[in-house]
């Protein structure tokens, strides 16, 4: 049954009676609720938004439609934490239906001045004759967790050259001016990022677009976040359109980053390096970053890609977050590596060493459906090696290193109930190495894959059965030798 415009784009005081008890009774009922990752409490989650530490606690928003799992009308749900570790939901943060947000608060960012969060998001908006119109609008949070939404944008028009697809504004500071990038398409449909400069987060000047080598790479950039490091520049971007290329691009939209020099903000000219993707895996999408008091980068994605149906989608409820990864430059890489604060999620630790000798072996205690697992394989002279997780007698995750061809694998071909799967079920990266380290974070339908210390990752939704729950480690044509650690969670 098709969705009209008025169905998809309701507000929560526009729910029928008895929906939204219906619809978390439903959720409630779900066998796939995640145990530790940020997931809506009815409807659908997309981007993060507004993530940022202000008075002692980190604060982290999300696009958020409480009413079905179809994108609709969007909220900014608000969740905060202590120590990026354990979650606490707050509530609705931004709501949307004032004339400048009429059909939706879309993704924005947050910065801290003067003892306020400041959050600048996208309005979205309809006229009657269903005509797109972007506005940047701005919402102070004060020390009390009161938010509210300025009267009017703080930027009301889109430029000329560029079409009303003009989104996801991320702000910094840098020598007393503020900043902000956002995500823009040109006329000419290829996408790109425009610069704006204000002195106070309230008065915008438009300065020009983003001075980048990629004139033509796809027709829309989404979620950018320009930051500095090592005294380098990063500029992280998702854009849409791309074209698999080989184990590249395979995914329906991709998330990305660029690394050079540091952005000539007078010149908005960026020195940069090739685009190399985030995530190697199925459900990565709509990344932000935010500083820690300590100087780390944190990041967390969109677990989740637009344009993607889940087995939860007739359940009532749709997508989370990633875990919270901590950013680190290597020889003009991103190393992404999870928090050490989720050490603090570790409950009973079951170990493990052996020799794997061409089979496939279970080990006593290592099972389950949370849980924390690192696997470390040093190769001797196997052609393939690995673990299966999640797995039953009719289900299994594989997570494999091709020796031969020096790839990682990730296969969720029999994860359990199918995914769309128009582009695939495995994916695969290019690694050398003799001696590979995978580390995995497995929620109920879902996994994070570490490999090497963070110099690749995997991230995936996968929907088995609650009785799969066997690890299994394999070699093939050889001998591995495996050392195992698993966490309960």
């Amino acid at each position: 049954m098709e969705i009209t415009r008025e169905e998809k784009y309701r507000k929560l005081e526009q729910a029928y009676p008895g929906e939204v008890e219906s619809l978390t009774a439903l959720v409630g009922k779900s066998p796939w609720r995640q145990l530790f990752h940020i997931q809506p409490p009815t409807g659908l989650l997309n981007d993060p938004n507004g993530f940022t530490f202000f008075q002692g606690e980190y604060h982290l928003f999300y696009q958020w439609f409480p009413l079905g799992t179809y994108h609709g009308m969007k909220y900014w749900y608000h969740t905060k934490s202590m120590d990026l570790a354990h979650w606490e939901n707050v509530g609705i943060g931004i709501e949307p239906g004032g004339p400048y947000d009429s059909h939706g608060a879309y993704s924005g960012s947050g910065i801290v001045k003067d003892d306020k969060l400041y959050l600048m998001y996208t309005g979205n908006s309809r006229d009657e004759n269903w005509v797109r119109h972007s506005y940047q609008n701005l919402a102070v949070m004060d020390t009390e967790g009161e938010i509210i939404k300025r009267s009017s944008p703080v930027i009301d028009s889109v430029p000329d050259g560029y079409t009303e697809h003009f989104r996801d504004p991320k702000v910094w500071e840098s020598e007393g001016s503020y900043y902000c990038l956002i995500g823009a398409q040109r006329t000419n449909v290829t996408g790109c990022a425009v610069m704006y400069r204000s002195p106070n987060l309230i008065d915008w000047t438009f300065e020009g677009e983003m001075v980048t080598k990629l004139d033509h790479f796809g027709y829309m950039w989404e979620c950018p976040d320009y930051f500095e490091m090592d005294d380098q520049g990063v500029f992280l971007f998702s854009p849409q359109g791309l074209s698999p290329e080989e184990d590249a691009f395979n995914n329906i939209y991709q998330s990305g980053y660029l690394i050079g020099e540091k952005l000539d903000v007078s010149t908005r000219l960026f020195d940069h390096g090739p685009f190399q993707e985030l995530d190697r895996g199925f459900d990565f999408y709509a990344q932000q970053t935010t500083k820690a008091p300590d100087g780390r980068r944190i990041l967390v994605g969109w677990m989740g890609i637009p344009e993607s149906n889940y087995p939860t989608d007739n359940q009532g409820w749709a997508n989370c977050l990633t875990l919270p990864r901590e950013l680190i430059l290597k020889e003009d890489k991103i190393i992404q590596r999870p928090v050490r604060e989720l050490e603090q999620l570790r409950k009973e630790q079951s170990e493990v060493k052996s020799l794997l000798r061409d089979e496939t072996r279970t080990f006593p205690n290592f099972t389950g459906t949370t849980y924390e697992l690192i696997c470390e394989f040093t190769n001797e002279n196997a052609q393939q090696f690995g673990v299966e997780f999640r797995a039953g007698e009719n289900e299994k995750t594989v997570l494999c290193y091709d020796h031969l061809n020096k790839k990682v694998i990730l296969d969720r071909s029999m994860s359990g109930e199918p995914i769309e799967s128009a582009y695939g079920n495995v994916r695969r990266c290019r690694l050398e190495a003799d001696k590979v380290k995978f580390q995995l974070f497995v929620d109920t339908s879902s996994v994070e894959v570490f490999v090497n210390d963070g110099e690749e990752v995997f991230t995936s939704r996968i929907f088995p059965s609650e009785d799969s729950t066997e690890i299994r480690f394999f070699s093939s044509g050889g001998v591995v030798s495996l050392e195992a650690s698993l966490w309960r969670i």
